[in-house]
């Protein structure tokens, strides 16, 4: 022991104690622009990619989906720019080179619609604007949100080849596309159909099904009455002129009506038949008597016949305030014809209206029939072309009109209604139906044939950029026929559901919700009537209104838009193009594309050709949302001139709601910036929100959410901190090479290493982030923290500096830091790298490195059942002590010496093994200053009496303190006096610090 003059020693100089400059606050808003100005001095993205060609890597293709170039980005782009870095950064790490080239959608309604807002303040209307002028506006206004939106997205830590970033403005981008356009063109598969589309009225366009959202919406509803005027099965109709306008008739339904409900009034002026299904069962109703006591009086009358639906018969009769009816007969309306309602007001409405079999109609709601319309609605449309032969036969008309201008206004030949405005498109009622549906409502009270009106709150379908309601509207457009056979005979339907068949997708409910959208599409809708885009660039023949299928003129209407841009097509006149054809017999087509056939197309620009890319992608990366929009045009287009998908792999990510699971909204006040968050916090806590959340599903953020991912940070910077500070002078010849000298907890260590070595591998492989963030923060608070560190800060603090236990302590942490800090690179960068480069800073960024291979030799199974089993006698000790601690007959559990009876033979056996060289030291893993272990019960209790496995009874350690490790053991004799062990430690201290 140390005499009593050394004893007054400060032995605080001689304790090992964790040395770092890595702060244990992060202070990341400061830190980060630091860390990005030196990955752009470097040009870490390119770096790393010269590092991967180097050697030999495999390449790895994330095709950006483009965001679009209007406005900051939002907490949902922070999400997906987030995930795609995480792909990117942990590829790079599992030793790919991979291309990543950002990308920006340009074209479209959104910008097209703020530029006009821009010169309506002005004074200006679009009409009033020059082309190119008009268009160059646009496209300076898309630059500069390109610009923002790289800066933010750069602020996210989220690295790629932004000196080549990709626009579907850039002159070649248009070029390719339009040349991509030509494809379709010269394959057959384009034709102009005329047939109902979603229409903007708002925004004066036409709008695929990727553009339209549904939301709840208030519309009138009414039940409207078509007089029965022929029945073709009944061999006594006698037809006896006209009355009025009406064909008359003796038939048995002479005095009934078919009554249709529907919530689009507006339509009824359009309206060509009445759809039925001949497996619901109808009826024929007379009214007995209305309801009394009305304060108006109702449509119906006693005496009138209504035909209905058997099963909504109660749902009309309740509408129509019918308080008495009764049933008259089944009805079979094969071969019925009825009257328009309105007929009686304008021989214009006088035509026949053919009741049409089927399938689409249901019993579910309304009549049972439906007002079919074949310019305003889909199945209208269907049932009206699958019934031609049968309505021609019948001397019909089978033209589908055109009732409403491409303004929302009826054309000046619709009767009774020119020029009445469906949807309002300009001044302060800017997206509100005008007075069309109440003009028709009163038109069909004044004909006697509306039964009753009401009002319903359902979905309707608007436009995602206006938010104002489309219509259906019959009018001539461009397609891209689906079900048209090609030449290998399958049609472009069938090549894409294979592709789908062919690709991963992640997760994989994602294949059954894209194939069945590609299973029930129509025909693809790519023409647009507006100014900024690319433009459907062909020529059409006047004469046969085919397009004119040159690959001359082709060939010069792409290399002008690769020198001058799109506005090449709209500036310049048709000879520049159309070379030896004459240009009066070709029409000069100025419709855009789709937006969604620009994006789609993006694959061929920006992967397809170059050599440090590769054509398919390996993966797209997207919100759940584009599995009808970018994730299907891109399948569309490439299946139509590749035949098959341009990518391998789909990974698509939910919405981010509030923390109350509310979508977010600026009218709600409920939105969370990504701005704010990187301003306060980090773009590190972003990042970490984002890979901590199963963002295959909706995730949610908000204070509370934020706070916790906070919390978890601090233990992932508090376990390098300490690593860091425990490594401090660690040397190549400290390292413990020979595992078999490693002590148990030391091999157990790396054996967890091991194990989450092929966690975070499969994790990363299969994109599933939150996999790699949750076990290693397990590792770093129950193994590291808690555990490994608590049991050997003694060690480290006290042991010599060549003890073989505090080496081995060493040796495996410099494995924990080597893994941690790489394992954890793709989804907290900037952490990772300030902790690398604390350690190591003449190393290069940590981005640069590969994860390392873990050796096979570090799986020990038996280490790992063994220390299982030691810890959950440490965890008994633990609670004992604390209720010592608590009664204070202890302070610190240094303090005490329990003894543990174990009747386990399992349990004891994790101390004592066979093997002495691998006993475990219970003090070292109670952190106590002594143990006793006891193999069987207590004395004089039974081990099938015992009421706990291990029992332990805590009793004060016997000796004094030691004045350096403050263990108390018998071997010191006063407190301020040394153990044995640190006597030596400090004597070779003493000797290396000599002089």
């Amino acid at each position: 022991m140390a005499d009593d003059a050394a004893s007054q020693r400060d032995y605080r100089e001689t304790v090992f104690l964790p040395e770092t400059a890595f702060p244990m606050r992060a202070g990341l808003p400061t830190l980060e622009p630091k860390i990005l100005e030196a990955w752009t001095a470097q040009d870490l993205y390119n770096t790393v990619r010269e590092a991967r060609q180097a050697a030999g890597a495999p390449l790895f293709v994330l095709h950006d989906g483009p965001p679009y170039a209007n406005g900051a980005i939002h907490i949902g782009h922070s999400l997906n720019k987030s995930l795609k870095d995480f792909v990117v950064r942990s590829r790079f790490a599992m030793g790919f080179d991979v291309d990543y080239v950002p990308g920006w959608d340009c074209h479209g309604l959104p910008i097209e619609w703020k530029i006009e807002e821009e010169y309506r303040g002005k004074g200006r209307r679009k009409d009033e604007v020059p082309t190119e002028e008009f268009r160059t506006r646009c496209r300076e206004y898309a630059a500069g949100w390109i610009g923002v939106q790289m800066a933010e997205h750069k602020r996210l830590g989220a690295i790629g080849d932004y000196a080549h970033r990709y626009a579907t403005m850039d002159f070649s981008s248009e070029a390719t596309i339009v040349s991509e356009f030509h494809k379709f063109m010269m394959s057959g598969q384009l034709y102009r159909g005329s047939k109902p589309v979603m229409w903007s009225p708002v925004e004066g366009t036409a709008l695929a099904d990727a553009e339209v959202e549904y939301h709840d919406h208030n519309s009138p509803t009414v039940w409207v009455k078509f007089p029965v005027v022929d029945d073709a099965r009944n061999p006594n109709v006698e037809w006896v002129g006209l009355e009025g306008n009406l064909p008359a008739m003796h038939s048995p339904l002479r005095n009934a009506s078919v009554v249709i409900w529907t919530t689009t009034p507006w339509t009824i002026p359009a309206n060509r038949a009445v759809s039925y299904n001949p497996r619901i069962m109808y009826s024929v109703y007379e009214v007995e008597a209305m309801e009394e006591g009305l304060d108006f009086v109702p449509w119906a009358a006693p005496g009138d016949r209504l035909i209905l639906a058997d099963k909504l018969r109660e749902d009309v009769f309740k509408a129509a305030k019918i308080a008495k009816w009764k049933h008259i007969r089944q009805a079979d309306l094969s071969g019925v014809t009825l009257a328009h309602p309105l007929a009686e007001l304008d021989v214009g409405y006088g035509r026949p209206i053919p009741m049409l079999a089927g399938d689409h109609v249901t019993d579910d709601a309304g009549t049972g029939f439906v007002h079919t319309a074949p310019g305003h609605g889909a199945d209208d449309y269907l049932i009206w072309l699958k019934s031609r032969a049968q309505l021609e036969a019948a001397g019909i008309d089978t033209t589908i009109p055109e009732t409403v201008g491409p303004d929302g206004a009826y054309y000046d030949h619709v009767p009774l209604f020119a020029g009445l405005k469906v949807l309002e498109t300009e001044g302060k009622k800017l997206g509100k139906f005008g007075p069309a549906n109440p003009a028709v409502m009163e038109k069909l009270i004044e004909a006697g044939n509306l039964l009753a009106r009401g009002r319903l709150e359902h979905s309707y379908p608007m436009s995602w950029r206006s938010k104002a309601p489309v219509i259906f509207r019959n009018t001539p457009q461009w397609f891209i026929r689906m079900d048209e056979p090609l030449a290998d005979g399958r049609t472009l339907r069938d090549i894409a559901l294979a592709s789908i068949d062919a690709t991963a997708f992640h997760p994989d409910m994602g294949r059954n919700r894209i194939r069945g959208m590609v299973e029930t599409r129509p025909d693809w809708l790519i023409s647009r009537q507006r100014a900024w885009g690319t433009p459907l660039a062909m020529f059409v023949d006047r004469e046969t209104g085919e397009p004119l299928r040159d690959e001359a003129v082709n060939k010069r209407i792409v290399d002008l838009v690769a020198r001058e841009g799109a506005d090449a097509w709209f500036l310049r006149p048709a000879s520049d193009f159309l070379g030896d054809h004459d240009p009066e017999r070709f029409e000069k087509i100025n419709d855009i594309l789709d937006v969604w056939f620009d994006s789609g197309a993006t694959h061929a620009f920006t992967i397809e050709g170059r050599a440090d890319s590769h054509w398919p992608a390996d993966l797209y990366l997207e919100g759940s949302d584009q599995h009808r929009g970018w994730f299907q045009s891109s399948l569309l287009e490439s299946s139509g001139t590749r035949g098959r998908a341009p990518y391998k792999a789909v990974v698509t990510h939910g919405f981010t709601l509030d923390e109350n699971g509310v979508k977010m909204s600026k009218s709600l006040g409920n939105t969370i910036e990504p701005q704010v968050i990187i301003k306060e916090s980090g773009a590190e806590i972003l990042r970490l929100w984002a890979a901590t959340v199963d963002y295959m599903e909706d995730q949610r953020i908000g204070k509370t959410i934020l706070a916790t991912v906070t919390d978890s940070y601090r233990k992932l910077r508090n376990t390098l901190r300490y690593l860091l500070g425990a490594l401090n002078g660690f040397e190549e010849s400290e390292r413990v090479t020979d595992y078999a000298e490693l002590p148990p907890l030391e091999q157990y260590i790396l054996h967890r290493l091991w194990q989450l070595d092929g966690e975070v591998r499969a994790a990363y492989e299969t994109y599933r982030f939150s996999e790699v963030v949750r076990p290693l923060l397990e590792f770093c608070q129950g193994d590291l923290s808690t555990f490994f560190f608590d049991i050997r800060k003694d060690a480290l603090y006290c042991d010599r500096p060549d003890s073989l236990r505090r080496r081995a302590c060493r040796t495996v942490m410099e494995a924990v830091f080597e893994r941690l800090t790489i394992w954890l690179s793709p989804l907290i960068p900037f952490t990772t790298e300030e902790a690398w480069t604390t350690r190591f800073p003449d190393a290069g960024s940590n981005s640069l490195r590969v994860f390392p291979e873990t050796p096979a030799d570090w799986r020990n199974d038996w280490q790992s059942l063994r220390w299982r089993a030691i810890q959950d006698v440490a965890k008994a000790v633990s609670e004992a002590l604390e209720i010592e601690r608590r009664d204070k007959r202890i302070g610190a559990s240094l303090e005490a010496s329990p003894t543990v009876y174990i009747a386990s033979p399992i349990l004891y056996d994790a101390f004592h093994p066979l093997s002495m060289s691998l006993e475990i030291d219970p003090a070292e893993v109670f952190r106590t200053s002594q143990a006793i272990l006891v193999k069987g019960p207590p004395p004089n209790i039974a081990a099938d009496a015992m009421v706990s496995d291990p029992y332990v009874v805590p009793t004060v350690a016997d000796g004094h303190k030691c004045a350096r490790c403050w263990k108390v053991l018998p071997e010191v004799k006063s407190a301020t006096q040394l153990c044995l062990r640190c006597e030596d430690a400090v004597e070779a201290w003493d000797k290396t610090h000599a002089g």
